[in-house]
């Protein structure tokens, strides 16, 4: 039988793997919806099918690997996380939830055992939102909170999310998928930390206690282009100009707010020549807060002072909001047994609030959540010096393993 320590060297691996299949070469970025992500999803389904599961992908691209109950009419597990990441990604935020919720199934198929529920494996299809500027496209399409609007999104080629769907093997206009609801146990999402806290505790694994809420906001300024040399500085409407006085408005203001965090993080200039002064500017906006009513209040004040600043500068702008999650709470019930996994694998517990997203948040709409993190080294993420050991994996293995029997009634005997 495969120690904690097998598996982990063969998660390692398998994110290795993973690591490999890139859209861009010398450094990981998969998008929703390409080729890497088409073949990263065709690896995980074949590992799954080797764990004794039946994997399918649902109508948007997400990958689901079911390991039958002992009986029927057995409610279901859902483990898991997403498989596409950030440009210039690390090989773990995403695929290592993955992986490990897989090894823990692996366990339970390598005894030919069957629990009193089904679990679902899920690699979530969409979840940084690197194509289509927004967040969540794999959860929330399987929950059902997916806004019709945003199949309208176009990414930098003009294709829609629709469209993208629809090569992706999808049906943009199918409804989520059971199970559902009253069918569903709970969601738990296993996590590189992404901060520095575990590291600077010297703990290998960590307990969330909820996410931050999140609004995404797709910003355009459109001002008039014209000669660099021959427009006077009075006359000029500078598309650009009125980006950059919001994108420092934006860290004014975020650093006047306590618990707030804001960031523009991308800015696209037409028509982007030395000698025109820009006409058209996008920028996206992301705005982060644990209390819900004062992440409102800050995107209204965003969006007075954008509206301000285009009305100064002789400019038009247009203000979309891409996505938006509210904070969650994770499920006392689920933190109760993943907080003994961690005590009767031997190590102390900690519990920690996550200021970054992710799938656990949509999954909230439809059933309890709860997230285990692990150790990530200095809390480097979203970055290829992304970091991980073995061992810290091997405990997160062996905790939720512990997590699903303890829920299955088994108590400590594995």
């Amino acid at each position: 039988m495969m120690s904690y320590g097998d598996l982990a060297r063969a998660v390692m691996e398998r994110c290795d793997l993973l690591g490999g299949l890139s859209e861009e070469s010398g450094c990981l970025t998969r998008r929703y919806g390409t080729e890497p992500m088409r073949h990263a999803n065709e690896a995980v389904a074949g590992w799954m099918r080797a764990a004794g599961m039946h994997a399918r992908r649902d109508h948007v691209g997400n990958l689901i690997g079911r390991y039958e109950a002992d009986g029927a009419d057995a409610k279901t597990l859902l483990l898991g996380s997403h498989l596409d990441t950030v440009r210039d990604a690390g090989k773990y935020d995403g695929p290592l939830g993955v992986m490990i919720a897989l090894a823990c199934v692996e366990r339970l198929h390598e005894h030919g055992e069957r629990l009193p529920f089904a679990i679902e494996v899920i690699a979530f299809a969409d979840e940084e939102g690197l194509r289509f500027h927004t967040a969540y496209l794999g959860s929330t399409a399987l929950v059902g909170t997916l806004d019709p609007a945003a199949l309208r999104l176009t990414d930098a080629d003009g294709i829609t999310l629709a469209e993208a769907i629809r090569a992706f093997d999808g049906d943009p206009d199918a409804p989520a998928e059971p199970p559902l609801g009253e069918s569903l146990l709970g969601y738990c999402e296993t996590h590189i930390e992404q901060g520095p806290v575990l590291d600077a505790q010297g703990l290998p694994v960590g307990v969330v206690s909820g996410i931050q809420g999140q609004t995404r906001v797709a910003l355009t300024f459109a001002g008039s282009a014209g000669h660099a040399g021959t427009t006077p500085m009075a006359l000029r409407r500078d598309a650009l100009c009125a980006a950059a006085d919001l994108v420092l408005a934006v860290e004014r203001y975020a650093q006047g707010a306590e618990g707030l965090v804001a960031t523009v993080g991308q800015l696209s200039v037409y028509p982007g020549a030395s000698n025109v002064i820009p006409g058209q500017v996008t920028l996206s906006l992301d705005v982060r807060h644990p209390d819900d009513l004062a992440r409102e209040e800050a995107v209204r004040s965003l969006r007075a002072e954008a509206e301000g600043i285009a009305t100064r500068r002789g400019v038009v702008v247009e203000w979309a909001i891409a996505s938006q999650t509210r904070s969650i709470a994770c499920s006392p019930r689920l933190i109760a047994p993943l907080t003994r996994a961690i005590t009767e694998a031997g190590h102390p517990v900690l519990r920690l609030a996550s200021g970054a997203g992710h799938d656990a948040a949509p999954m909230a709409a439809v059933t309890d959540v709860a997230m285990l993190f692990v150790r990530c080294a200095g809390g480097v993420s979203h970055h290829p010096a992304e970091s991980v050991t073995a061992d810290d994996v091997a405990v997160a293995i062996e905790v939720i393993e512990r997590f699903v029997r303890l829920l299955a009634g088994e108590g400590h005997e594995l």
